[in-house]
């Protein structure tokens, strides 16, 4: 989006959103939530293929959180991944609307993969080079900030009291597996893809995962508000159809709001290294029985719901500034050579604008936030990338005394995040073409976390 063009609409929903938020009316915690469409039209291209239909309607949803300083706003979106001045766009429009600052909005996708991919920084390089449009749909993109924007001006305006917040847990049987199986001495001896064909990798065991699927509920005295889910694992039934779709663990969230008519956030957790794969053949029919599996520990943990008052003087938000250490693999020289080759696919050269942001943006000491939620004693972390399932163990670890919910899936500029020694172990997921940060990522992110959830690492 050209800055005259996006500045002019942020300065509208300014003023919208100063508005609103002066007849929201009181001065305690309230909650409003939103949601707008966020599937693109025939044609654009999704993560790996041009579209020709909608299986399942893409959504973007939020929630916006007042009463507590300057409004807290969470989005969750049907999409695969938004980067670099993708996540910009979306939180300048969305901040500047609800009278806001851009740290105080997190946008996160639920990684499907027959979705769009959104990432403004290279679709500014591949314009240059004749092939804007190659990667993404950027009007498309650019209307759908507009609409949340927009529709959380409207949340923020409706914005409901909360007087109590809940929260339940349950165990999701059969759908996550490690997509990374050990061999004795350590090493990756296998892929494990989220559909994996070969009956011997399936039977290799589970591996490490989180199997637990966490809710967090808003109340109006006895009516639920809202309804916040996390569970760790990749998207995917089957995909590259063509036609865009939310997969498993949206059916499960729209069922699920179907059924209760509560308005109902799923965020990926640190789904990074798990997978469907042991459980998931790829058939097509696997794709409702995973979805009716979330749905059965989405319905448990609603019923485990236990509630307790909430003020808004026990809401706070907090940001951490990290600067992750980049991949000594990206190669400035290579990837401008990627991006200028008019032989290569428009996606591979998108692919290089992607990195090429990245490793430029690490060079210039670019942080990325990792923010923090904190509702009594729930805490709420939001991370980047493709985040391994140990960060969100060592998170829970780290504060056995608090109900700790990992979201993920934030700026995907640096692709897969793994341990430091999942680097050594081989894999797809620590792989040059998966991950773009090197092995000390670990160190960096785990400070972070331990600092906002008041732990020694």
């Amino acid at each position: 989006m050209k800055r005259s063009v996006f500045t002019a609409l942020v300065a509208s929903f300014l003023a919208l959103g100063l508005a609103s938020s002066q007849d929201s009316g009181g001065t305690g915690l309230r909650v409003g939530v939103f949601s707008v469409d966020a599937t693109p039209p025939v044609g654009s291209p999704l993560a790996y293929d041009p579209m020709e239909g909608v299986d399942t309607p893409l959504s973007c949803r939020g929630i916006v959180l007042a009463g507590a300083g300057k409004p807290i706003v969470l989005c969750a979106i049907d999409w695969i991944g938004i980067g670099n001045a993708g996540q910009t766009v979306f939180k300048e429009a969305i901040a500047a609307a609800t009278g806001t600052e851009p740290d105080r909005v997190v946008v996160h996708t639920l990684h499907q993969h027959d979705a769009p991919r959104c990432d403004f920084s290279a679709e500014e390089l591949i314009a240059v080079e004749g092939i804007g449009g190659g990667g993404f749909h950027p009007e498309h993109a650019r209307s759908v900030a507009a609409a949340a924007a927009e529709a959380a001006v409207g949340a923020l305006a409706r914005a409901r009291p909360v007087t109590r917040v809940g929260t339940g847990q349950a165990v999701v049987d059969r759908v996550a597996s490690n997509r990374r199986p050990l061999g004795p001495d350590g090493k990756v001896i296998a892929v494990r893809p989220t559909a994996t064909r070969d009956p011997e990798i399936r039977a290799l065991p589970i591996g490490t995962v989180d199997p637990v699927l966490r809710l967090v509920s808003f109340h109006d005295d006895d009516e639920t508000i809202a309804v916040l889910t996390w569970f760790a694992t990749h998207p995917q039934s089957y995909y590259r159809t063509k036609l865009a779709g939310v997969d498993f663990p949206g059916m499960a969230r729209d069922a699920r709001e179907a059924e209760t008519g509560v308005p109902h956030l799923h965020f990926n957790g640190a789904g990074g290294n798990v997978g469907a794969g042991k459980w998931n053949d790829g058939a097509p029919e696997n794709r409702q029985v995973l979805a009716d599996r979330v749905a059965a520990a989405m319905r448990e943990a609603w019923e485990k719901i236990e509630t307790r008052p909430l003020s808004a003087g026990e809401v706070a938000w907090r940001v951490e500034e990290v600067r992750l250490p980049v991949a000594e693999h990206l190669d400035e020289a290579a990837l401008e050579a990627t991006l200028a080759n008019r032989v290569s696919p428009p996606m591979d050269r998108f692919r290089a604008a992607t990195r090429l942001v990245w490793l430029r943006r690490c060079r210039a000491g670019d942080p990325i936030l990792v923010g923090c939620l904190r509702l009594g004693d729930v805490r709420v972390l939001h991370l980047p990338g493709e985040l391994f399932v140990e960060y969100q163990l060592a998170a829970q670890a780290l504060r056995p005394d608090l109900f700790v919910a990992m979201a993920a899936y934030g700026d995907y500029a640096p692709g897969y995040i793994g341990t430091e020694i999942a680097y050594g172990q081989g894999g797809y997921e620590t792989s040059d073409r998966a991950s773009s940060v090197a092995p000390g990522v670990e160190r960096v992110l785990m400070g972070a976390i331990a600092r906002l959830l008041d732990a020694v690492p």
